[in-house]
């Protein structure tokens, strides 16, 4: 496992130990927080602003999660601070607002969402984490993001996140990517130190080979009691949301 070690010790809270009725939305320090006093890795996703910033945010556009309006991309990092989050006092974070408040305390998986264009989103993050000393590990859905992420900071761990990609966010794709990507076929360009793959797509022949060859396999995002029992089988660790995996009435319940 060598350097990847810390990637499957403990649960990986998806997006922050988040729980809207509770005020704490995805992926802001909120979560963070919350994931930090549970001992919970975390998981987050970066998005690129306008001038270059890499911010934590999973959706393309703000329309879902804030009192604002279209792409990330196409908006200031002074905009994007400017955007409420769901009725809360939270902002949108920086990777370097999330680092500051994890401060090395959990491990930190960054999801790196694909960007048109080239790796701009990859050179700043690279550039922020050189001084971060805290486990963290990067990965996407984009081979070659983590290609890129090869180049720009080798030391990283990353890994190549998949599933099935049957869903309507996949339709865009051709047939040939797809099958291509389900079937991890970029892993020996990527040459990656971890999977992240569907609990529903599991289980399935590309990521358990893999694992079979050593590397570690993470699953999301597991909800249910039934993609539990699904990931316990067939992965490492889960990557989680809406229970607490210590709870165990929780965990029972869904």
């Amino acid at each position: 496992m060598g350097r990847g070690r810390f990637l499957t010790e403990r649960p990986v809270a998806h997006r922050g130990f988040h729980d809207i009725v509770a005020g704490r939305v995805e992926n802001t320090l909120s979560a963070a927080a919350a994931a930090v006093d549970r001992g919970f890795a975390i998981e987050c996703d970066l998005q690129l602003t306008s001038d270059g910033e890499a911010v934590v945010f999973h959706d393309d556009t703000l329309d879902r999660l804030t009192d604002s309006t279209g792409p990330v991309r196409d908006r200031s990092l002074a905009e994007i601070r400017a955007a409420r989050l769901s009725g809360t006092d939270d902002r949108i974070p920086t990777l370097a607002d999330l680092l500051a408040e994890i401060a090395g305390s959990v491990p930190l998986i960054i999801e790196l969402k694909p960007q048109p264009g080239g790796d701009a989103l990859e050179r700043r993050t690279a550039t922020i984490l050189e001084g971060y000393s805290g486990p963290i590990a990067v990965m996407s859905f984009d081979p070659r993001s983590v290609r890129a992420m090869r180049s720009l900071a080798p030391h990283l761990p990353r890994g190549m996140v998949a599933d099935r990609f049957d869903d309507a966010e996949s339709e865009s794709l051709s047939p040939l990517r797809r099958l291509a990507l389900r079937h991890l076929a970029w892993a020996p360009m990527v040459r990656p130190d971890f999977i992240a793959y569907g609990v529903r797509a599991l289980p399935a022949n590309a990521p358990l080979l893999l694992r079979h060859l050593g590397l570690p396999l993470l699953t999301w995002t597991v909800r249910t009691p039934a993609e539990r029992a699904t990931a316990a089988r067939y992965a490492d660790q889960i990557i989680f949301e809406d229970f607490d995996p210590t709870d165990t009435a929780s965990a029972e319940s869904g």
